[in-house]
């Protein structure tokens, strides 16, 4: 289990790099609630992007971005809200839900993946 949590910890720092390198900023990572976690919370102009990363080291169980299924998304739904509230940011503030998938070292950016 600590293998997989470093491997997704790695892998969260590359998809922040991708982002910032195509001019999203980065302004949280792991924001966990007890509802749940997002991976990163970015900024790109006037959207709030929810991005949750998948990695995969190749396609035997599937494509990373199919493991971010019905419930992850009602879950990354609800701590994207509980993140506004607590930052105080209008709800009628523009956001997004990204996925990024790392299939080995192949990086794809799904904007407005859901």
């Amino acid at each position: 289990m600590e293998n997989n949590r470093k491997i997704g910890s790695d892998k969260e720092l590359i998809a922040a790099e991708y982002l910032r390198r195509n001019k999203i900023e980065v302004i949280c990572m792991n924001f966990r609630t007890k509802y749940g976690e997002i991976d990163i919370i970015g900024k790109d102009g006037e959207y709030y992007v929810f991005v949750e990363v998948k990695y995969r080291k190749n396609t035997n169980f599937g494509y990373p971005e199919e493991a971010v299924n019905t419930k992850k998304q009602q879950t990354i739904r609800k701590v994207a809200q509980f993140f506004m509230i607590k930052h105080k940011i209008p709800m009628e503030s523009p956001v997004r839900f990204d996925v990024i998938s790392i299939l080995g070292k192949e990086i794809t950016h799904i904007r407005n993946a859901f």
